[in-house]
């Protein structure tokens, strides 16, 4: 018999992996926004971020860019560049999720912003460097805006539809280890 821990651990990345394919199917969507329409949000890196500041153990390093490698395959990105910027990103913050449990949230939607923007500007000078045209810089920094402005939709909608919140300070699994 499974311990409800591992159990959870499963399912919750089962149900990332999940919703990693339905946002990478309906962003495929054949859907024509018009030439003056506003980029959309990164849906898959606000739930990556927020899921990694709530409960770090529910998606590994490995899972994360299992998920980048292949949104990088099929969008034509150069592969690997972002799905490193991301595992830098998540790693940067897990190592950092006990101490940033008590911020608030506007403070943890502002870091957060901030690590995106840091990974945007990464990702373009990397680009620049190895000769390649990155997007423009406006519409990176409208997708970033509407990212961010996303975030805290994301964390109400991890919250209550799967339960998802912050482990307490000093709570422990069923075998003592420290959340």
């Amino acid at each position: 018999m499974v311990d409800p821990l591992t159990r959870s651990r499963a399912l919750h990345r089962l149900l990332y992996l999940g919703i990693a394919a339905i946002v990478l199917f309906l962003r495929l969507l054949p859907v024509n926004g018009g030439a003056s329409s506003f980029p959309g949000p990164d849906l898959m890196l606000a739930l990556t971020f927020a899921w990694v500041m709530r409960r770090d153990d529910y998606v590994p390093a490995l899972l994360i860019v299992l998920v980048y490698v292949v949104e990088d395959m099929v969008f034509f990105r150069p592969i690997g560049l972002w799905p490193l910027l991301v595992l830098l990103a998540t790693e940067w913050l897990r190592r950092r999720e006990e101490s940033l449990r008590d911020l608030p949230f506007l403070f943890e939607t502002a870091l957060i912003g901030a690590v995106w923007l840091a990974m945007l500007v990464a990702q373009r000078l990397v680009l620049l460097v190895t000769f390649v045209e990155p997007l423009p810089l406006g519409l990176e920094l409208l997708r970033l805006l509407m990212t961010i402005a996303a975030y805290p939709l994301v964390v109400a909608f991890s919250k209550l539809a799967f339960g998802l919140r912050r482990a307490a300070l000093g709570e422990v699994d069923a075998f003592g280890n420290r959340l």
